[in-house]
């Protein structure tokens, strides 16, 4: 599925119909407040659309509205088969809604509409089937024991979940979590960021539409200091699962702590190295990969490889190819399918990245590129790709996570000193490694402490591998693969105890 023209794009944006309203209870709901809040297009700064901005008494209406459907039993108890066809249709109503989908996205986060297609048209809906799929084939066990008695080991789902959404990957996060939890079994209250919260509320109605009932999927919108709080802090949500930072995730914990020490499962900030090693080729392949591994989404992502760690003799010779790379990937409008970067989010977030940028050059990474924003898109919130090289361990900028096109370079002599500065940071969600060794790829993999490490290409896996991160990036909890059904379930064991049968006609034991 592909896109034609920026006009095909700009058209589809003059006819859609844009969600004004929270999703609670199956049906589209305002804030009872009246209280409002505007979304912007960061790629204009134009108001986009006003939402109501979800207090106490919608939360309460949609966990109210989540607890009644998981109780009752209408998909809790529904069966494996009913579960797995409503999934599975909704799979399908998102791939013949991608097109509008994808330029709603767009639209509200401001990445590269090509992009958005690819997600919504394969990704996302691949989410729903897959899980669809595995409702019907996750089974649970037998303990072994003797004849006096039978233990089973059941899983059932956990109850009413939250899910608490980052902004940088909308529907994908989205899918990401409720179709794990939707295929457990668990009822929903969704929280979408605030600046994009638009193709979650249609989803919601999709999700309708293809069968799921009312009250199991429900969307309340509005900003996390005061909506997603509520969420954490709520006494009747079972467990809560949320991507975003590290600082908000500390605060999940907190109300839980605070609230019903509800599960919480998090994966948060990251740092992630890219690794190449001295005997790997500077390949075309691999410079694409490194480019992608740092800038795409705009480096808006928590697993951006920001943090490149190379030969020392290699890096000019690979800053030189990262440089004449980039010449192709200029910012652009969102809308058009040529681009292949967008703006930051919003004009606040451009500011952050930028003083990360001047505190760099402060602390002695040399200023390798820096990109230019057309001028024509000044009302935006754009920010070209910076290359810095001879960056340190202790810089800041190698430290802490930028969330922006950012990509420097850490010289190092060796594979152990390689490894020793990788695995230099609190965090611990990804990493990439180029080698042409298998025995070293294996090393560096065993060793180095994060969640996911690629071998030879830039990746965070698919559907079928769980995603997570150690340290400061997450808990235990895993999006993606079998592993993320397990947040949403509770382990039941049932202990029968047995008596030898008699038999009758002979009158003793069998």
């Amino acid at each position: 599925m592909t896109w034609s023209t920026l006009e095909d794009t700009r058209r589809i944006a003059a006819e859609l119909r844009l969600p004004s309203r929270a999703f609670i209870d199956g049906a589209p709901a305002a804030a009872r407040s009246g209280a409002l809040f505007e979304t912007l297009n960061p790629a204009t700064g134009a108001v986009l659309a006003t939402l109501p901005l979800c207090g106490a008494d919608e939360v309460d209406r949609a966990v109210a509205a989540a607890r009644r459907s998981f109780r009752d039993g209408v998909w809790s108890r529904a069966t494996p088969e009913r579960r797995k066809e409503v999934l599975l249709r909704l799979a399908g109503l998102i791939r013949a809604a991608a097109p509008r989908l994808a330029v709603m996205e767009s639209l509200e986060s401001g990445k590269p509409v090509s992009d958005c297609l690819k997600e919504i048209g394969g990704e996302v809906p691949d989410f729903f089937q897959w899980y669809g799929e595995a409702i019907d084939k996750s089974y649970g066990d037998v303990a072994p024991t003797g004849d006096a008695a039978c233990a089973l080991i059941m899983r059932e789902p956990i109850g009413v979940v939250g899910a608490v959404l980052p902004w940088n990957f909308p529907l994908l996060m989205a899918a990401w979590k409720l179709a794990p939890a939707l295929a457990a079994g668990c009822s929903v209250v969704v929280k979408p960021a605030e600046e994009t919260s638009l193709t979650t509320l249609a989803l919601a109605e999709l999700a309708i539409e293809a069968g799921l009932p009312e009250g199991v999927l429900n969307v309340v919108t509005g900003p996390g200091e005061t909506t997603g709080r509520l969420i954490g802090q709520h006494g009747d949500i079972d467990a809560v699962s949320f991507t975003g930072s590290t600082e908000v995730g500390r605060l999940f914990l907190q109300y839980a702590g605070s609230s019903n020490l509800k599960t919480v499962g998090l994966e948060m900030g990251g740092k992630s190295p890219f690794i190449v090693l001295d005997d790997a080729e500077l390949t075309p392949e691999l410079i694409d990969h490194a480019v992608t591994a740092a800038f795409w989404n705009a480096g808006q992502n928590c697993s951006a490889n920001m943090r490149q760690i190379v030969p020392r003799r290699l890096q000019d010779e690979y800053l030189a190819r990262i440089v004449d790379r980039l010449q192709s990937l200029a910012p652009g409008d969102p809308l058009d399918p040529a681009t292949g970067m967008g703006p930051m989010i919003s004009a606040g977030h451009r500011r952050r990245v930028q003083a990360h940028l001047e505190r760099g050059r402060a602390e002695g990474a040399r200023l390798v590129h820096a990109g230019r924003v057309d001028p024509a898109l000044a009302a935006g919130s754009y920010l070209a790709p910076v290359v810095f090289g001879d960056l340190t361990a202790g810089m800041s900028i190698a430290r802490e996570e930028i969330f922006g096109p950012v990509l420097g370079t850490l010289p190092v002599d060796g594979m152990d000193e390689a490894l020793a500065v990788a695995n230099g940071t609190e965090y611990g969600l990804h990493a990439t490694v180029f080698t042409r060794d298998i025995d070293r790829a294996l090393h560096f993999a065993r060793r180095l402490s994060c969640g996911t490490v690629a071998v030879n290409g830039f990746t965070e896996g698919d559907v079928k591998t769980p995603f997570g991160g150690w340290g400061k990036s997450g808990s235990l909890a895993r999006d993606k693969g079998r592993e993320a059904m397990a947040q949403y379930q509770q382990v039941k064991t049932v202990w029968i105890g047995l008596k030898t049968p008699v038999d009758r006609r002979a009158g003793g034991a069998a």
